[in-house]
C-alpha cells in the first residue's frame, strides 16, 4: 500500500465516524470465499452493498495461535484490529476488521496481501464479506 493509498485511507476513515464493527443492525452485504470469483464482480453482484457508504470488511483467517500477536501487531498498522473467533484445526480463526468505504481495487489488494500474512505466519486466507447497516425505510 502506497503513501498516497495511506492517505486517502485516512481521510475515507475521517469521513466515517459513525460506523463501528460493533453498530447495531449491520448485515452482510457482500463476500467473496471463492479466489476465482474478483472482487469487483463481488461487488457488482450485491445488490444490498452501497458503494458511497462506509462498511466493515472482515478477512476471515486461519492463523497459528502463538503468531496471533505478531499479526495483530501487522494488521494494526493499517488500521485493522484483530478478533478471535474459534479454534480449529490447530489454529484459529480469527477476523481482520476494519471501517472504510469498498470499491473493488482497494479489496482485491487486501485480500492478496491477507493472503500473503496468513501465507508468512503459516496459516490461511479464507476470504472476506463486508457489511453495513440495514437500510432504514
Amino acid at each position: 500500500m502506497g503513501l498516497l493509498d495511506r492517505l486517502l485511507d485516512l481521510v475515507k476513515k475521517r469521513e466515517t465516524p459513525g460506523l463501528t464493527p460493533d453498530a447495531p443492525g449491520l448485515e452482510i452485504v457482500a463476500e467473496a470465499f471463492d479466489p476465482v470469483v474478483a472482487d469487483s464482480a463481488v461487488l457488482a453482484g450485491s445488490p444490498a452493498w452501497v458503494a458511497a457508504a462506509p462498511a466493515v470488511l472482515r478477512h476471515h483467517l486461519l492463523l497459528p495461535p502463538d503468531r496471533l500477536a505478531e499479526a495483530a501487531s501487522i494488521l494494526a498498522q493499517d488500521g485493522y484490529e484483530l478478533r478471535e473467533q474459534t479454534p480449529s484445526e490447530g489454529l484459529t480463526r480469527v477476523l481482520a476488521v476494519r471501517v472504510q468505504v469498498l470499491d473493488a481495487l482497494h479489496c482485491a489488494q487486501e485480500r492478496s496481501r491477507m493472503a500473503g500474512l496468513a501465507q508468512r505466519l503459516g496459516g490461511d486466507a479464507l476470504g472476506w464479506d463486508a457489511q453495513q447497516p440495514e437500510p432504514t425505510a
